[in-house]
């Protein structure tokens, strides 16, 4: 089984979007999506420097924009068809278009709203986030816990991400929990999944109020518990909420193993979810599609998995 997953905030590089622009079709899709939200995504994927990209307001859609005309991209004539679709953090939205949640207009016009809100809500106190690599699970979140810190995210393959003030931070990188190697500050501009995000749920609410909502046309599964998801309006619900509350991408992780999936292909900008799927999923196979290079292994992957498939289907239904 193949999963497609997209990446969270912090993938992004000034530039990442320069070779994708030669895709046919592709910038005029960027250019239509940019109109739709009000924001030049051509110029912030091509031309922005790293403090630009690293707005909160810029990088979501940004990011969500660059899974899909990658994801597109994936197919020689028409959609792929994973076994099942996830996203870390703001990956989710790309992750439930792609699934056909949302229609690629109304995932750009939420992500955007998305990124305004975290952005306002960030504004308010100076806060940030930061990986903690190795080291045992709950000596680390007894460890944060003490500091204040919030574990974010919990990434499996021995990595927690932490999240609070800017003060709490820094006593983190004096005091870092027993048995962890390294504590690496991340490129946001807030601690995002926390306490800190309350105000954006409330406008996230709002803008929910007016998508037009379909039930998942693949497996869908969730930051909150790493389960398959089958209703359109919980797929919402749950894109609401988790800009205050922990992703669980171990859990994730957990469901492709219970899955079965042999296969993880990452959209664009691929590098940090394949990293982890090594660590943590032994056997399966895994790439990164940073540019349209890797195009042409993704496809062949991807008809290999389809085959392997087809040849156990066809030999269940034998025995």
């Amino acid at each position: 089984m193949l999963v497609l997953v997209a990446p969270g905030q912090g993938a992004q590089t000034p530039g990442f979007l320069t070779p994708w622009l030669d895709l046919p079709g592709a910038a005029d899709r960027l250019a239509a999506w940019s109109d739709a939200i009000g924001l030049d995504l051509a110029h912030y994927g091509t031309q922005a420097d790293a403090d630009a990209i690293r707005d909160t307001a810029v990088a979501q859609p940004l990011l969500v924009a660059a899974g899909l005309l990658s994801a597109a991209a994936l197919g020689d004539s028409g959609p792929v068809s994973p076994g099942a679709v996830a996203g870390h953090s703001v990956g989710e939205i790309t992750a439930a278009a792609y699934a056909g949640v949302l229609s690629e207009d109304a995932a750009l016009r939420f992500v955007r709203k998305r990124g305004l809100a975290m952005a306002d809500a960030a504004a308010v106190t100076e806060t940030g986030m930061a990986a903690l690599l190795g080291g045992d699970p709950e000596v680390t979140l007894a460890h944060l816990e003490k500091l204040g810190l919030t574990p974010a995210n919990v990434n499996g393959a021995g990595q927690i991400v932490a999240a609070g003030t800017a003060e709490q931070l820094a006593a983190l990188a004096e005091d870092k929990p027993e048995g962890v190697r390294k504590v690496v500050p991340l490129k946001v501009a807030g601690a995002f999944h926390t306490h800190h995000m309350a105000p954006a749920v409330a406008a996230l609410e709002e803008a929910a109020k007016d998508l037009d909502v379909a039930d998942p046309k693949l497996t869908y599964l969730s930051n909150r518990d790493g389960k398959a998801v089958t209703q359109g309006s919980d797929v919402v619900a749950r894109l609401v909420g988790q800009v205050a509350n922990p992703v669980r991408w171990d859990l994730c992780m957990d469901t492709f193993r219970e899955l079965g999936v042999t296969a993880l292909i990452e959209v664009c900008p691929g590098g940090t979810l394949t990293g982890l799927a090594k660590r943590a999923l032994k056997g399966v196979r895994t790439l990164a599609v940073k540019t349209p290079d890797d195009l042409d292994a993704a496809r062949a992957l991807i008809a290999e998995t389809a085959e392997i498939t087809a040849a156990d289907a066809a030999a269940a239904t034998d025995a």
